[in-house]
């Protein structure tokens, strides 16, 4: 039978230690990108057409991939974001309608609302493409821009076309070009991986050889603080991501785990048990401990900041099961927040401030949410185990990990619950992060 995650989190940090030291005015629904009850609105239905090469000199092979992989690209981009349907074209549509190509009315008639054009050129060995973005019902262009890069980081610009629709149409920034860390198993070994938030475009960033878990990611983007058994005890880490250097941070007696970065990006809290139990204290970026914020004989875990950096949510057992609760900066003004269910972790906080998703148990591991006030209790998932949730920068988006196939990979949803996507394969993935957006 399963332990609670808290409590086997707290005695696998003992058992890796041992072994460690042994080895415009638009009609879109939500200018304000806040994402409803899905009751309440419908998706705005989009179109993509195939991209066009309008060059003068003749291609190869692997360029008209390039140019049927950039169409692919931008509809899976538009079709991730919870304000987009995805509306596409099939020969039987085109047969029915006597049509050899398809007409902006015959976007109408499926339902489309809103039509993207590409073209594209292969200047040197580079690639340029245009995007227009017309409405279909009025058939005027409302928006069109060029991209131009280096050919084989062409996903990237076409991440770049969809952040610029989302922004032409929403008001509110993309994320396609966002990445996430998360951690993977190879052999006996777990090292951080990031990739693009697709799960493309995979790198490693560490290789020690041991055990690594629990990153969390600087306001910036820039920095990843984590937990490792590299020199055989938990210790915190900091990993700089331009240049892939790895400073310790916090190497206090027993347990330093559970890093979360203020948004102001000064201070760390964390979990220590320097005094023989578990405790979240906040530190600040080269280690010293700036204060203590819980005292208690249960085992105190988990700390995730509001985003305007006064309160912290966190995990205790002190009430007998593990439970998420709430205190000021300062470890003040102490409170429950989840009552319904027995068991309650690893909460992490939306970047909007309205809620808290976090781990409950009902017979098996479930992503849930609720409003900060204690409110509104959803289950977000039903398959399998899911565990490790946390936002996208935009609050629209979970990514957490599941084993509802069998192995335990890495998986993406909007904020309640829909559009469950796998992100990784061949299992052996956990703590998965979505780092902010660069700005």
């Amino acid at each position: 039978m399963r332990k609670p995650l808290l409590l086997s989190a707290l005695f696998s940090f003992t058992l890796l230690a041992l072994s460690a030291s042994a080895q415009t005015g638009l009609t879109v629904r939500d200018v304000q990108g806040r994402l409803k009850p899905k009751s309440t609105f419908e998706p705005t239905k989009i179109s993509v057409e195939d991209n066009r090469y309008v060059g003068i000199d003749s291609i190869s092979y692997a360029d008209t991939v390039i140019l049927r992989n950039c169409s692919a690209i931008l509809r899976k981009d538009l079709d991730f974001s919870p304000f987009f349907e995805m509306v596409l074209l099939d020969s039987f549509f085109l047969r029915h309608m006597e049509l050899t190509e398809m007409t902006m009315l015959g976007w109408k008639r499926l339902g489309s609302q809103y039509l993207v054009k590409l073209e594209t050129e292969f200047p040197r060995d580079r690639i340029r493409t245009r995007y227009r973005l017309f409405s279909v019902e009025t058939g005027r262009e409302i928006r069109k821009k060029r991209f131009e890069i280096q050919k084989q980081e062409y996903r990237a610009l076409v991440h770049s076309i969809a952040n610029d629709i989302v922004k032409t149409l929403t008001g509110d920034e993309g994320i396609y070009l966002t990445h996430v860390v998360y951690i993977k198993q190879i052999d006996s070994t777990k090292e951080l991986f990031m990739a693009d938030y697709d799960g493309y475009s995979e790198q490693q960033l560490t290789s020690n050889g041991s055990i690594n878990i629990s990153p969390a990611a600087s306001p910036d983007g820039e920095y990843i603080f984590f937990t490792s058994y590299a020199d055989g005890e938990p210790k915190l880490y900091m990993l700089t991501l331009k240049n892939g250097r790895i400073d310790l941070i916090a190497n206090h007696p027993g347990i330093n785990a559970a890093p979360a970065v203020s948004p102001d990006g000064k201070t760390v809290a964390c979990v220590l048990s320097r005094d023989g139990n578990s405790e979240i204290y906040l530190i600040d970026r080269k280690g010293k401990i700036k204060k203590r914020l819980t005292r208690s004989r249960s085992i105190e875990s988990s700390p995730t900041w509001s985003p305007d950096g006064k309160e912290l949510a966190f995990t205790s057992d002190r009430a007998g099961s593990p439970q998420i609760y709430i205190m000021d900066s300062e470890g003040l003004n102490v409170r429950r927040l989840t009552y319904q269910g027995r068991y309650n972790d690893s909460p992490c906080w939306s970047p909007q401030g309205d809620r808290i998703i976090f781990v409950t148990r009902e017979g098996r591991f479930l992503i849930a949410s609720i409003d900060v006030t204690g409110k509104d209790f959803r289950i977000l998932t039903d398959l399998g185990n899911n565990e490790n949730p946390h936002f996208s920068p935009d609050g629209n988006h979970v990514i957490f990990t599941s084993n509802r196939l069998g192995p335990t990979e890495v998986y993406t949803m909007d904020l309640f619950g829909n559009s469950q996507r796998r992100l990784t394969v061949r299992g052996g993935f956990s703590n998965p992060i979505w780092l902010p957006e660069k700005k």
